[in-house]
């Protein structure tokens, strides 16, 4: 179909709806792209009382968190697309999408190398914690000490430590890359082992989950989140590991339970841990990590990267050219 029939199909000008934009352009980015297509509408944040009532007109609607649950598409009866303005897309009810033959699409790959440098970024704060010593001594606490060189936690050499990681897409591809550069020895637990990588790197290699489990020194989470593995790093989980394993985690907060992972920093089985994300976000005062000891939150950030905004805002308008040209682009329903 060609582009001018396929919008006229839909209509002569859509009602495109963003539901919350919230940091994507932030540093002077802007949806201006997106106007071409229709009549836009740019929400910062919504919040869920109000999903339903600012989609209700939308012929198209963009989401990034928001969720679009059936009975919010079922008040909005000229909705034909949503498209997810992220990688996951378990905020959207894909078999109702289907059944009323709303396309859904998402943004993969953005922001790989972003959240590949976050998550080294957050295993290298684990083992030197350079940030808190660049503090110290701005507030004199090099000068007062009796030590030339003076360190406020253990310092670790990363080198022919074992990284493991539970999940191997592009993240996890990328992390593992950098890390085997790094000199760790990297263990994967996968359902997809690719035997190419072990053959071309040495420190590369594929285990089963729970060796992967045992092994680790540090473990770093990159699968999606299903039904099968919510909470699946728990204290059964965590009994397996070492002594004074560490735990990254910039997937998704809900593959951690995260009450058991709050008594093993308590308890020292676990020596730390560097989270990007929570099971529910923002953090909740009642959020039991909030108060554990060498638990380190950042707020969902290491996709935020410039260069990934920039990726995210053009990706999604091109899955949405695509769309009103009747092609299928990053089609997940």
């Amino acid at each position: 179909m060609r582009k001018e029939d396929f919008r006229n199909w839909l209509c002569e000008n859509p009602e495109i709806v963003i539901l919350d934009e919230n940091i994507i352009t932030k540093d002077g980015l802007s949806w201006e792209c997106l106007k071409e297509f229709g009549e836009l509408t740019v929400f910062h944040n919504t919040p869920p009382e109000l999903v339903a009532k600012r989609c209700k007109d939308a012929d198209i609607i963009l989401t990034s968190k928001c969720v679009i649950s059936r009975s919010v598409m079922e008040v909005c009866p000229k909705l034909k697309y949503i498209g997810v303005l992220a990688t996951g897309y378990n905020m959207v009810d894909l078999e109702y999408a289907k059944e009323k033959a709303i396309t859904v699409t998402n943004v993969p790959a953005y922001s790989t190398a972003s959240v590949a440098q976050f998550t080294i970024s957050m295993i290298l704060m684990l083992a030197v914690h350079a940030e808190q010593h660049a503090q110290a001594v701005k507030e004199g606490m090099w000068l007062n000490s009796k030590e030339f060189c003076f360190t406020m936690t253990p310092q670790m050499e990363l080198e022919n430590k074992v990284l493991g990681i539970l999940g191997f897409g592009r993240i996890g591809r990328s992390v593992a890359k950098i890390a085997s550069a790094m000199g760790m020895k990297v263990m994967i637990a996968t359902s997809h082992p690719d035997a190419a990588i072990t053959q071309e790197n040495d420190n590369i290699e594929f285990h089963s989950q729970d060796h992967v489990l045992r092994a680790a020194d540090i473990l770093s989470l990159h699968c999606p989140l299903t039904k099968e593995n919510e909470g699946f790093v728990n204290q059964a989980a965590i009994s397996k590991m070492k002594n004074g394993v560490m735990i990254v985690n910039a997937a998704r907060g809900r593959l951690i339970n995260e009450t058991d992972l709050a008594e093993n920093l308590k308890n020292g089985k676990i020596t730390a841990a560097a989270l990007d994300v929570l099971s529910v976000e923002p953090a909740q005062e009642d959020n039991a990590l909030l108060a554990a000891p060498n638990c380190f939150i950042t707020p969902h950030m290491a996709w935020a990267t410039r260069e990934a905004r920039e990726r995210l805002i053009k990706w999604t308008y091109d899955n949405l050219a695509a769309f009103l040209q009747g092609e299928a682009l990053n089609r997940i329903a």
